[in-house]
């Protein structure tokens, strides 16, 4: 045997081929390249959106084919308004013909045909049109000795509106070698589905190889990526890109370079996850070019100064003229000449009109002085004064404030010899730290389902502060309950460090979460949520300040600037339990087996865990409520109902787990007291980590009605009504006569029960076809017996009546086959004294054996009567014996009404 692999194409040009599917086939094939096996046609998965008026592909292969190596395709559509209708668009064989609306964009080639290699084609639409969303059909021709196997594959493509834009004011601007550049792009989309969005800045170089080098991008994950060119100013923090709002997206480059001298834009793209889980990119923009021009510090741009002498020229320039608290601010002063004895000074002009604020000097033998207002910065190393070159001067001020170094500055230089001087100003402004400055929490989804992915975002907005001071960014949590104010969870410091929280171990214990920061984004993603994750969430701003040259190192917290909070929900997923509803009848017979299906017909998740119920509904009345029988737990705990927990109950009913989808009930030697209808409720369930069990959802089944069907043979019991009455403290016997005779192959058992006027009625005992009998309780033992002196005759003997014994009584045989039985079965007596005086033939033996002993019992009992006579009016109790007709019940019933009477003193 040999072994043949087939190969599909990757979604576009340059990705690498997939294995698909493995084919056995025999050596003995005619080719050593051909093997037999199943033909199979793949398409690229669909449904795949795509922007209106971009170049898409899509990709398509046949494999298990026998015949020739290159393969024939053909690729169709169906329209949403005419689904049955296939609109062929173009093939590879010579005979195919598009349809007419399709054959001049084949023609112009707008569509057309890439093959990969033999079995493998890409179909492109260079210009994606309205028209073109539809359910797409590649078709392979069979060139096997046999059909076998499937010859195309289907998959459907939406297209959506480009609404992706991409803005920048600017037109042009210059910059000279050392300041700082600041651009701002706007990128947004208004697109329906849920796409992601990258942002990349380029540059042109006239003098380049003709294409745009990369500066730096802000992938559609949210991380940055420096060009290879700007890798290390990027590292060194010369280059950054800051998300500064919804849609805002700032370049910083410091100490700008001629290098830098080009055409600049911005770039954004729209991404799509497709259902392969791999991103597209579906539409794409870009900005107008802005001229960026570099003055190199060798060959300045003339500037006019304030007023000139002779020939030198002053040039004054700023790294900063609109920056925030805590930044330094830097001033370069450059001349035109080469004389070295110069001196330069510094002013600040009031805006009130104040006379001018001496800032410091240094003369031309490099004497420095410090103006009065400046002393006490100028020792904590916050101002410095620097000669770089004859005529090139800078004033430096570390940790600039808003109230102190707002203003004009004025460079003055002097040539004392000569007794010339030249001056220039410039203007910068220093805005208070925090000043329309915020903090904003978002989310994608603030309610996720459980063991799903969510992140949040913070950005930080209002002024280009945090492209220039060191900034932390704390993310706290509260959980749900309220009982705690918000926590820690995890610190990223200004120096970089991540710090976790103790609040939640969990998070970076299990590697959880994931954290990202630039400086006006931080991002931070919580893998497989539980409801330990759910709570609110907020991030918190620290702005800090450097101390200066001298103390370089160290950093002192400035603002602090909390966002609004955000709740995260954690939702269970939606359940998919479903059941089978159908509702059915059966007839049984008495001592049947019954078996009574629940069936699930699908699940949430695989492996969930069901809790079964089995619930029992009377007939009678018809607003009866169901009873539980028995349910099942989770945990594999059986746990019976109260009206099915009796010994003999449980011995009835079970439950059983055929599979995931298959419960029964088992309902042993039906009688007459099973008629009902049965269901089950099913409670799915999962293990959450962290939180225990928790319920998916819970869904009750179709009901069974079951039915009881009586013997042919049906029992007879004596219809008299009558009563007995006896007084207190005597015994009283009541009888239940069955006048058809007991079947050899029949068991009987035989119920008494009373219902008294305000009682319903209540078991007194049962005696059984082998003899044994039951009582309800311990009382009722002791003063009622009952017992079957021969076959068909049932007694109930009341010993020691009283008051409270009057009342209905009733007696219910109930006659059933016994399975595989073909002996008689004997009915024996219970040897107690309500059987003898009973049973006419105990009563015979009795007087025969014992005539003393009967006759001085005789002889008492007439003497008690009549002295209780002459002092106590007897009381009688009445005891009404009423055998009720069945022949529609499943069991027969005797009724007897007992009414003893009371004792009232003469």
């Amino acid at each position: 045997m040999k072994i043949c692999r087939s190969m599909i194409a990757g979604l576009q040009h340059g990705k690498s081929m997939q294995w698909q599917i493995e084919e056995r086939c025999s050596i003995e094939d005619t080719h050593p390249d051909f093997c037999t096996g199943q033909r199979m046609v793949s398409i690229q998965k669909g449904r795949l959106y795509r922007a209106k008026g971009y170049h898409i592909t899509i990709w398509c292969n046949v494999s298990g084919y026998q015949g020739q190596l290159q393969q024939d395709f053909q690729w169709s559509i169906y329209k949403p308004s005419a689904p049955e209708l296939e609109l062929k668009i173009i093939g590879t064989h010579d005979q195919f013909s598009p349809y007419a609306v399709y054959d001049q964009r084949v023609i112009s080639r707008e569509i057309y045909i890439e093959r990969l290699q033999g079995d493998s084609i890409l179909l492109h639409l260079t210009d994606l049109k309205d028209q073109d969303a539809g359910e797409y059909q590649c078709y392979t021709p069979n060139t096997d000795s046999k059909y076998w196997g499937t010859y195309s594959a289907k998959m459907n493509l939406s297209v959506i509106p480009d609404t992706l834009s991409a803005t920048m004011k600017m037109r042009s601007l210059s910059r000279d070698q050392g300041d700082s550049l600041e651009l701002t792009c706007e990128v947004s989309t208004a697109t329906t589905i849920h796409t992601h969005l990258s942002v990349a800045w380029y540059i042109f170089k006239k003098e380049g190889d003709g294409t745009a080098q990369k500066i730096i991008s802000l992938s559609r994950d949210f991380v940055l990526l420096p060009g290879p060119s700007y890798q290390q100013r990027f590292s060194s923090g010369d280059v950054r890109l800051d998300k500064t709002g919804s849609k805002e997206y700032k370049l910083s480059i410091a100490n700008i370079q001629p290098s830098d001298q080009g055409e600049v834009y911005c770039e954004g793209v729209e991404w799509v996850q497709d259902p392969d889980e791999t991103w597209k990119d579906i539409a794409r923009k870009q900005t107008d070019r802005i001229s960026l021009t570099v003055r190199s510090l060798d060959q300045p741009t003339y500037i006019p100064p304030l007023f000139t002498e002779s020939h030198m020229q002053l040039f004054l320039s700023t790294n900063h003229e609109q920056t925030t608290e805590g930044s330094a601010l830097v001033f370069h002063c450059n001349g035109t000449t080469t004389e070295k004895s110069l001196s330069v000074t510094w002013w600040r002009i009031e805006k009130n009109g104040d006379p001018p604020l001496f800032i410091a000097s240094l003369d031309q033998d490099g004497t420095l002085k410090i103006g009065h207002s400046y002393f006490e910065r100028s020792v904590n190393g916050e101002l410095r004064l620097e000669k770089l070159g004859p005529s090139i001067f800078t004033l430096t001020i570390y940790k600039s404030s808003a109230t102190q170094d707002t203003g004009l500055y004025r460079c003055e230089v002097a040539e004392l010899s000569k007794g010339k001087s030249w001056s220039q100003e410039i203007a910068t402004k220093v805005e208070p730290l925090g000043l329309n400055l915020n903090a904003e929490l978002s989310s994608r989804k603030p309610n996720v389902k459980l063991y799903e992915d969510f992140e949040l975002f913070c950005i930080v907005s209002g002024n280009s502060i945090t492209s220039q001071v060191p900034v932390s960014i704390t993310w706290q949590f509260k959980d749900s309950s309220g009982m705690t104010g918000y926590q820690q969870v995890v610190k990223v410091t200004a120096g970089g460090n991540v710090e976790w929280g103790s609040f939640a171990p969990h998070l970076s214990l299990q590697k959880k979460a994931k954290i990202t920061k630039s400086s006006s984004v931080s991002q931070l993603l919580i893998h497989s949520a539980t409801w330990q994750d759910a709570g609110m969430y907020r991030c918190e701003i620290e702005i800090w300040e450097n101390s200066g040259p001298a103390r370089s190192s160290a950093m002192a917290p400035h603002a602090v600037i909390p966002s609004n909070p955000i709740e995260i929900k954690v939702i269970p997923p939606e359940s998919k339990l479903i059941t089978y509803t159908s509702e059915k009848s059966l007839d049984v017979f008495s001592n049947e087996d019954i078996t009574i299906d629940c069936k699930i017909i699908s699940l949430t998740k695989k492996n969930s865990t069901l809790e079964i119920t089995w619930y029992f509904l009377p007939l009678y009345p018809k607003n009866a409520a169901p009873l539980m029988i028995l349910r099942t737990s989770y945990d594999h705990i059986s746990e019976y109902g109260e009206a099915f927990n009796s010994p003999r109950q449980k011995s009835k009913f079970h439950s059983k787990k055929i599979s995931n989808h298959l419960y029964q009930l088992l309902i042993l030697s039906a009688d007459n007291d099973v008629p009902g209808k049965y269901y089950c409720e099913v409670n799915e369930w999962i293990w959450v980590i962290d939180a225990g069990w928790h319920s998916l959802g819970k869904m009750g089944s179709g009901q069974t009605t079951v039915y009881f069907k009586l013997s042919e043979n049906k029992p007879h019991i004596e219809r008299t009504n009558h009563s007995i009455t006896t007084t207190e403290n005597e015994d009283g016997t009541l009888k239940c006569i069955l006048k058809s005779p007991i079947q050899p192959t029949y068991r009987f058992l035989v119920s008494w029960f009373k219902k008294s006027e305000h009682f319903a009625a209540a078991t007194l005992g049962e005696i059984m076809s082998n003899g044994s009998v039951w009582y309800s309780n311990v009382n009722t033992a002791r003063r009622s017996q009952p017992h079957s002196p021969s076959v068909g005759n049932f007694c109930l003997k009341l010993q020691d009546v009283e008051m409270a014994s009057a009342g209905l009584f009733f007696c219910q045989v109930e006659e059933w086959q016994a399975p595989n039985s073909t002996a008689p079965i004997q009915h024996e007596s219970v040897p107690t004294n309500s059987s003898q005086i009973c049973s006419p033939h105990s009563l015979y033996r009795f007087l025969l054996f014992y005539p003393p002993v009967l006759f001085l019992i005789l002889v008492g009992v007439f003497l008690m009567l009549y002295f209780r006579r002459k002092h106590v009016p007897k009381e009688k109790v009445a005891l009404e014996q009423n055998m009720i007709s069945g022949e529609e019940l499943t069991v027969w019933l005797a009724q007897s009404h007992f009414e003893p009477s009371g004792k009232n003193d003469k």
